[in-house]
């Protein structure tokens, strides 16, 4: 059936996956085909048993298939995750293949480490261009005073600067740099020399352009090849790409890397709980093996190793941050040279994750460790 092929179930008598959905949708005020900002427009009568096969996955691809429209895709998720209908996303066998597949396989080794720069950071530089600031950050941006996401982003960098009382001169490993945000930065404002390591070559090569004439490496590379001392370590949205057979090795190669009285900020993603588990389309389709950690997980690896300074939670700005980014998308998108379901991928990914933010159901931490340094640590806001 084609996209204008609209809902037809009526006539022939509701399906058992129709009101099965109309069940599930009871709670959250939400109504199929219903003249609310957040009700689901059903343009194909076979979405509801795909929804009900494929949960999540089946409600994001059947989307980027014109199955179904939503004027605000953020409200319609925002309401399901409050109504905590967040499980129905996973199915049962998807459950079962995931877990089977993270007790027997590493998802995030060395081997497997560029699956999600040459699928997702790689897309093309042109659209992230479009969707992001000039600082090119493609992280939470920081609010608190911001009125546009360029003000809330540098905020964001200055603020992970200043939680690392970075001095001139000092060395800065910046893990998982991007298009070289916190390096030029960095470099530019507080003099410090920064190595940056990406595992994008889309990235690299633009960060690297980004930052010439600054004191500042950029290098391809996985954060388990790393060699050297620095006296800050800075991570900003790469520790969701880790995996958690690997917070162990991440914690143990930042406590080897850092100076004795150094200072490391961790900027990530956060769950609410330790569930080993992922959302089937963002991992299909955005971010594959990404894993969000839990407080208890982040933990964990640094008992007896690192001390926890300071611990800032600042999720809801992500909220705005995703809005913001969805609105520079749609306005550049005419200009970009991908088609129409590539263009929906993007609407789906922004908005839910928008949503889920703003439902709390996701967190965004910064977090600052040191190696037992002496005297009182006073974090910056």
């Amino acid at each position: 059936m084609t996209s204008n092929t609209f809902d037809n179930s009526t006539a022939y008598g509701k399906s058992r996956s129709r009101r099965l959905i109309e069940r599930w949708l009871e709670p959250t005020g939400i109504t199929l085909n219903g003249n609310k900002p957040w009700d689901l427009q059903i343009h194909n009568s076979d979405f509801y048993s795909r929804v009900v096969r494929q949960g999540s996955l089946g409600l994001g691809e059947s989307y980027m298939d014109h199955w179904w429209s939503c004027e605000r895709i953020d409200q319609f998720i925002e309401r399901v995750l409050l109504a905590n209908l967040g499980e129905r996303a996973h199915t049962r066998r998807e459950k079962m293949f995931y877990q089977l597949q993270t007790s027997l396989t590493n998802l995030q080794s060395r081997t497997r480490a560029f699956m999600v720069g040459e699928q997702h950071y790689d897309f093309g530089n042109d659209l992230f261009e479009a969707m992001l600031d000039s600082t090119m950050c493609y992280s939470c941006g920081y609010w608190k005073e911001a009125t546009t996401l360029h003000e809330a982003q540098v905020a964001k960098l200055d603020l992970a600067a200043r939680k690392l009382q970075l001095e001139p001169g000092m060395r800065v490993l910046d893990i998982g740099c991007g298009w070289g945000s916190f390096a030029e930065h960095a470099a530019r404002h507080y003099g410090v020399h920064v190595t940056g390591i990406t595992i994008s070559r889309e990235q690299a090569e633009l960060a690297g352009k980004r930052c010439e004439g600054l004191d500042v490496d950029i290098l391809l590379e996985d954060y388990r090849d790393l060699e050297g001392r620095f006296d800050r370590v800075v991570s900003i949205g790469m520790f969701e790409h880790v995996g958690q057979k690997n917070y162990q090795t991440y914690f143990d190669t930042v406590e080897r890397l850092l100076t004795t009285d150094g200072l490391f900020v961790l900027h990530t993603i956060g769950s609410n709980n330790s569930t080993i588990d992922a959302d089937p389309f963002i991992n299909k389709y955005i971010f594959p093996n990404g894993v969000l950690p839990s407080i208890a997980q982040i933990i964990t690896p640094t008992e007896n190793r690192m001390v926890m300074e300071d611990w800032q939670n600042f999720g809801a700005d992500y909220d705005r941050t995703l809005m913001a980014w969805l609105e520079n998308i749609e306005a550049a998108w005419p200009g970009l040279p991908y088609d129409e379901r590539t263009q929906r991928m993007f609407h789906y990914y922004l908005a839910s994750c928008a949503g889920a933010f703003r439902a709390r159901d996701l967190q965004l931490w910064q977090v600052v460790f040191s190696k037992r340094r002496p005297g009182r640590y006073d974090a910056p806001r």
